[in-house]
């Protein structure tokens, strides 16, 4: 038999104290092999597969789906062959195991009180009864009268749970199933399963989505309940971030409506070229080139305010963030020296970032280091907008829908694809002038890509 190790929470990400298990990937008892994921935790950042640190059996959860767990406090025990587990002593005083690319972190880190908990105070437990034979007062006459016998009530037979497991045990699912009914709303414990040994499947877990809800009491109108969703996670990073950049850079927001039928005409002809048969070409990948050609022409635009060093730091890289909106809340990962890709490689990616945001799988690492950001507002249909600067960065542009609408082109009115442009930027380090040039020449090279590109490079 092997010996049993206990595994703490690592360190996920810079300054994260905590996680939420989202999803258990292995249940007690299944094997696991190295770096292979054996549970999803979400952090304020991301939500992230954790690699087992050993071959062997998960032998324990410590902590159930939808749990928070610290930094350093247990998450799982493991059982290895041929593992010689770790004195007590050195157990209290090792390092939080952490991942790779993951800084670690000590392991004293105190477990957040629940909410409306009370404190847990440290009481001798009590000894324990001690068995008394009762005893009857002296002056007390116990009655001769025997009461008749009682019949026994017959046994109630235990009602099974309608997941085949037994009552209060686990539910049977696969991962995937799990998480399918957790992205769905849908409460495993209620679902009748029709798989081997009661495991409930995909089926039946779309067949509870399906089915019809049962018909809810009349009530008055104003006895309706009202919803309440915890903060946490991305959802709650981001507001922190939103409002600590609302409140640090002073925000000024240009607009420029422009003329974008070049850009759409070149989009038709590049998806047909053979060079990019096997990526997405998009206006948003036109944008996307834009705004690092003007950056480019305009290098303040891609800087930040360093308030402790009282320093303008001027970036060498454009890590072009693109926002992206998911369940789990808004995300900006970045594409990392984005200047230096072509085309081809800006659209895949492009394409790989939002695939991996739907996902939800973008690492705290990708959305770290951003420079300048794009928020396309367009796909909803809106025109425009004034977006909040991710922190950090000094620049955002706000693309919005591309519409038909009447312009002068060449001295007459026709029917033209036009679009309107927005620009947040820091005001401490770009002032009007430059703000107003960077996004000019955004907008001259999305009317005219071809000849604008030939000009600047």
């Amino acid at each position: 038999m092997g010996q049993k190790i206990t595994f703490n929470l690592p360190d996920l990400g810079e300054g994260l104290t905590e996680g939420e298990v989202a999803a258990w990937l292995v249940e007690p008892g299944g094997e696991v092999k190295l770096n292979q994921p054996f549970v999803e935790v979400e952090t304020a950042k991301a939500l992230v597969e954790v690699p087992s640190p050993y071959d062997g059996v998960l032998a324990q959860h410590h902590a159930e789906a939808g749990e928070t767990v610290d930094v350093g406090k247990p998450l799982a025990t493991f059982e290895v062959e041929g593992a010689d587990a770790p004195p007590e002593a050195a157990k209290q005083e090792e390092r939080t195991p952490n991942l790779v690319g993951y800084g670690a972190r000590e392991a004293g880190s105190k477990r957040r009180k629940r909410k409306g908990a009370a404190p847990a105070a440290e009481t001798p437990a009590p000894p324990a009864p001690q068995s008394l034979a009762p005893v009857t007062p002296p002056s007390v006459i116990t009655p001769s009268f025997t009461p008749p016998p009682v019949e026994a009530a017959p046994p109630v037979p235990a009602v099974p749970a309608p997941n085949g497991a037994a009552p209060g045990g686990p539910v049977l699912a696969k991962p995937p199933v799990r998480k399918l009914a957790k992205d769905l709303g849908v409460d495993l414990a209620s679902v009748v399963p029709t798989g081997p040994n009661g495991t409930v499947s995909r089926a039946d877990v779309e067949a509870a989505v399906a089915a019809p809800a049962p018909a809810a009491p009349q009530r008055a109108a104003v006895a309706a309940e009202d919803q309440r969703i915890p903060i946490k996670g991305v959802r709650k990073l981001t507001a922190q971030n939103m409002v600590a950049s609302a409140f640090t850079a002073p925000h000024v927001t240009v607009f420029l409506t422009c003329d974008v039928t070049g850009m759409m005409d070149t989009v038709k002809e590049f998806k047909a070229r053979k060079e990019f048969a096997d990526v997405k070409v998009t206006p948003l990948l036109f944008v996307a080139k834009a705004v690092l050609l003007a950056a480019r022409r305009h290098p303040m635009i891609n800087a930040r305010w360093d308030e402790a060093a009282q320093e303008i730091v001027v970036k060498h890289d454009v890590n072009l963030g693109i926002a992206a909106a998911t369940p789990r809340g808004l995300v900006v990962p970045n594409i990392k020296a984005a200047q230096d890709l072509s085309l081809v490689g800006l659209a895949d990616a492009i394409g790989s970032l939002a695939r991996t945001a739907r996902e939800g799988r973008t690492t705290p690492a990708d959305m770290m280091g951003g420079t300048i950001s794009i928020s396309n507002v367009g796909v909803f249909g809106v025109d425009t907008g004034t977006p909040i600067l991710p922190p950090g960065e000094s620049a955002i542009l706000v693309f919005g829908a591309v519409r038909p609408q009447p312009w002068v082109h060449e001295g007459e009115i026709a029917v033209r694809q036009v679009t309107t442009l927005g620009l947040s930027f820091d005001h401490r380090l770009i002032d009007g002038e430059l703000g107003s040039q960077f996004l000019a020449d955004v907008g001259a090279f999305l009317s005219h890509p071809g000849e604008t590109l030939l000009a600047w490079t």
